[in-house]
């Protein structure tokens, strides 16, 4: 399906995100699979006290990167987002290893989500081969992405409106529940003091279930990307930016109180569930507890909304931060065309194969698809810490040039608090991965975790030695509104 082009001009990025848009897509970077299947994960193990203090020290600090984030994409909004930041703000070094790994984990991401997706199907058609229903769910995606960037967005509005919808029906009828309106007798907040309660497993466990934290609000970083091909992104931007609070405040922390509430941290049904298992999930537990017969069936296809949107929103966000590695040449240049329709079409079907190829390895080998899928495991964090380090560099050199913080658009909560506090959080994140290897020496577990690490600092030194690049001085900081190469419509 590629189009030549030999007797073609090229088109521009074109701006037709609207505000609706982008704040979907920031909603459902934050629901996910996470959420409605190993949320109750984490209160089994730290119980609720411990859980919802790990998830709200977690969601501080996705507060404090998004608004980062915002400052920089509402003053420079940009396809490559923190990699072309990175880039202009602190070492082309760095934003060369930062594009790489943010693509490389959402195309090995994308092959993980559909396979999810296929389980899922089985729920009901337990006779039809999981693949078959993966590849209709990776053919689907690509068509979505190929028509134009307005077909991603409008797709990616209503699959986030159908887990908002199920979120909030969750949580009235848990609220229902607690209050002893439906489901028999009130449960109150007795859970909260039963046996160990609140607080199980010490400090150990709260650290525990804040990296578990960290993976379930990944995705949250998606509006930057995004930002390139907003039609208004000073106001669509900050916008959804501003609302992230809210969003981890109602969806998560609240989503776990009532989950809590209603299930003691030692119900068994909390460690078992997964997509293979969708009637172990807490929010089928709940839906039938409140007398909805139905709720398997109704939280499967919830479910396979949100992993459809995953490798949705995933290989949109590669394709465009392969273009943008192509603009800034840090890629072949045939992955920055784009065709008439606002579409980077070389690194849509470029990034398509590299997927197909990765989901086709479970066939041969196994166990090589499991080591691709646990390198991309801290890639996620790595994005989220070249966005502090971005923001840091950025505000520092914006001043050091003379401009005053007056003339942004959007003011980032807490400078420098913020970026420092994210920066220290996700190291200790990627550090505090697997501690227990470690302690054992168990070097092929380490390796299995940490795999991403070695990747990122090869190709950061590479471009490094190879180039000889540098830190760029404060004053020598493009803070120019553009990025090589690349152009827009509207």
């Amino acid at each position: 399906m590629a189009e030549s082009t030999q007797g073609q001009q090229e088109g521009h990025i074109k701006r037709t995100l609207e505000t609706r848009h982008l704040a979907m897509i920031a909603l459902g970077g934050t629901i996910g699979t996470g959420l409605f299947i190993t949320s109750g994960s984490a209160i089994s193990t730290a119980g609720p006290g411990g859980a919802l203090t790990a998830y709200v020290i977690m969601g501080i600090m996705v507060f404090f990167l998004m608004t980062s984030l915002g400052e920089m994409a509402t003053y420079m909004p940009l396809t490559g987002s923190f990699s072309a930041y990175s880039t202009k703000f602190v070492d082309p070094a760095l934003g060369f290893a930062m594009g790489w790994n943010y693509w490389f984990n959402w195309a090995i991401t994308i092959p993980v989500d559909v396979t999810s997706a296929g389980i899922v199907m089985n729920f009901w058609l337990p006779h039809v081969p999981s693949w078959v229903f993966s590849t209709v769910v990776l053919v689907l995606i690509f068509l979505i992405n190929y028509l134009s960037v307005r077909s991603y967005g409008e797709t990616e509005y209503w699959l986030a409106l159908v887990k908002v919808v199920t979120v909030i029906v969750f949580l009235v009828v848990g609220v229902a529940i607690i209050l002893g309106i439906m489901g028999g007798k009130p449960v109150g907040f007795s859970n909260f003091h039963y046996k160990q309660a609140p607080f199980v497993g010490g400090a150990p466990a709260v650290i525990s279930v804040f990296l578990v934290a960290g993976f379930s609000f990944q995705g949250t970083e998606l509006v930057g990307i995004t930002a390139g091909e907003a039609a208004t992104p000073e106001k669509s931007i900050s916008k959804a930016i501003h609302s992230t609070f809210w969003r981890i405040l109602l969806f998560y922390i609240f989503a776990i109180f009532v989950i809590a509430c209603i299930l003691p941290y030692t119900n068994k049904n909390l460690m078992n569930a997964d997509v293979q298992n969708i009637t172990m999930s807490p929010f089928t537990i709940i839906f039938k507890r409140a007398g909805l017969a139905v709720a398997a069936s109704i939280m499967n296809a919830v479910i396979l909304t949100a992993v459809i949107s995953a490798a949705n929103s995933g290989l949109y966000a590669s394709t465009r931060m392969l273009y943008s590695q192509a603009r800034e040449g840090y890629a072949w240049r045939f992955l920055g065309y784009v065709n008439r329709r606002g579409i980077p079409i070389y690194a849509l079907i470029f990034t398509m194969i590299i997927s197909t190829l990765a989901f086709a390895t479970q066939f041969v080998v196994p166990q090589a698809y499991m080591y691709l899928t646990d390198a991309s495991g801290l890639c996620g964090f790595i994005a989220w810490l070249g966005i502090a380090i971005s923001h840091f560099r950025f505000r520092k050199a914006f001043v050091a040039q003379g401009h005053s913080v007056n003339e942004l658009k959007y003011h980032a909560t807490l400078f420098p608090f913020g970026p420092i506090f994210a920066f220290v959080l996700c190291i200790v994140v990627i550090c505090g991965q697997n501690v227990e290897a470690f302690a054992k020496m168990d070097w092929s577990n380490i390796l299995i975790t940490y795999m991403s690490v070695p990747l990122f600092l090869v190709l950061f030194f590479y471009y490094k030695i190879r180039y000889r690049t540098h830190m760029i001085p404060l004053k020598q900081v493009d803070l120019s509104k553009s990025t090589k190469g690349e152009k827009y419509d509207g």
